[in-house]
C-alpha cells in the first residue's frame, strides 16, 4: 500500500491504486454519506468499525442492497448500450494521491469524458432526480474528489422497470465542506474521541437537463398552453411597438403621453409603460 502523509503539500493528481481490502484502512465513498448525513448512530457506528471496536455491519440479508449488487452488470450494461459510452476501471479500487486516508472503489469511469460512473438500484415509491440526487451526492463528490474527476453520472434502475440517467457536476464548494469534515471524522478515528455530527449543510444539487417529459395528463398544462398560443403573436405585436414608441421618446424626456399611453424614464434611463385615461392622456406644453 503507497503512503502519503495527509499533512504534504498537495502533488500533481494522479490515482493510486491500492490493494487493501480492508476498510477500516480508509474513508470511502459510501462512508462520506453517513459522514454528511444527520444519523448520529450512524456515524457512532462508523467510527467504532474504522476503529476495530465492531464488525462491519453485514448486509447480507439487505434485499435493496442486493438488489442493488445483483444489478450492478445490468446496470452498467445497459447505459452503455443507451448512451453508446464504453466504462472503464470496473470495480477499480484507488486512493487519493495526498490523502492517504481518502479511497474509492469505482462502479467505473466513463471512457470518453472521465466522468465516475455510479450505478444505483432504487424503489420507484415517491422517487426523483432530486431525492436521487441529494440522497448521493457525498458518495459522488467524494468520488470524483480521489479521483479528479470533473463529473459523475448517476446511472439508476427503479422496482418500476425504468431507467434514469443522471449527470453531477464536481461541486468546490460541497468538496470542501466534505474534505472537512471526513479530516474531523478521521482525526476522531486516530485519537479515540468520539465523533459528533457536523451539521453541515450542502448545496442543494445541480441537476443537468437529459429527460423529455410528456406533458398531455395535466390539466394545468393544457389550460396554460391554450393561452400561451392564443396570445402568442399579440405578444410578439406588443413587444415590436414597445421597442418603437422607446426609440420615439426623445432622449431628453421624463414622461411622454398621448393617445392612452405614459412612457416613463427611470433615473437608471429604464423606460416603462402604462395605459392613461383618454381624457387626461395629454402632454403639458413645453
Amino acid at each position: 500500500m503507497t503512503t502519503i502523509s495527509a499533512d504534504g503539500a498537495e502533488a500533481p493528481h494522479s490515482v493510486i491504486v491500492f490493494d487493501r481490502h480492508d476498510r477500516r484502512a480508509f474513508i470511502g465513498g459510501s462512508d462520506a454519506r453517513i459522514i454528511m448525513g444527520d444519523d448520529q448512530d450512524a456515524l457512532t457506528r462508523l467510527w467504532r468499525e474504522k476503529r476495530g471496536e465492531v464488525a462491519p455491519e453485514d448486509f447480507a440479508h439487505n434485499l435493496i442492497v442486493q438488489l442493488g449488487t445483483a444489478t450492478e452488470d445490468l446496470n452498467r450494461i445497459w447505459y452503455e448500450r443507451c448512451t453508446g459510452q464504453a466504462i472503464t476501471d470496473i470495480q477499480k479500487r484507488v486512493r487519493h494521491p495526498v490523502h492517504s486516508w481518502m479511497a474509492a472503489t469505482l462502479d467505473g469511469i466513463v471512457e470518453p469524458t472521465g466522468a465516475v460512473f455510479e450505478a444505483k438500484f432504487m424503489l420507484p415509491w415517491a422517487f426523483t432526480e432530486e431525492l436521487a440526487a441529494d440522497k448521493h451526492m457525498a458518495q459522488l463528490q467524494h468520488n470524483m474528489w480521489v479521483v479528479a474527476a470533473r463529473a459523475a453520472v448517476l446511472s439508476i434502475i427503479t422496482g418500476g422497470g425504468k431507467w434514469i440517467e443522471i449527470t453531477i457536476h464536481a461541486d468546490p464548494l460541497y468538496q470542501h465542506l466534505l474534505l472537512t469534515a471526513e479530516k474531523k471524522f478521521w482525526r476522531c478515528v486516530q485519537n479515540g474521541e468520539p465523533p459528533l455530527l457536523f451539521g453541515i449543510e450542502t448545496p442543494r444539487p445541480r441537476l443537468a437537463a437529459v429527460k423529455i417529459v410528456d406533458m398531455t395528463s395535466s390539466n394545468l398544462w393544457a389550460e396554460c398552453a391554450v393561452t400561451y398560443l392564443r396570445t402568442r403573436a399579440a405578444h410578439g405585436e406588443h413587444e415590436l411597438v414597445k421597442a418603437e414608441l422607446k426609440k420615439l421618446m426623445p432622449e431628453d424626456a421624463k414622461e411622454a403621453i398621448g393617445h392612452g399611453v405614459r412612457a416613463k424614464r427611470s433615473k437608471a434611463g429604464a423606460i416603462s409603460f402604462d395605459p392613461v385615461e383618454m381624457e387626461s392622456a395629454h402632454a403639458p406644453g413645453q
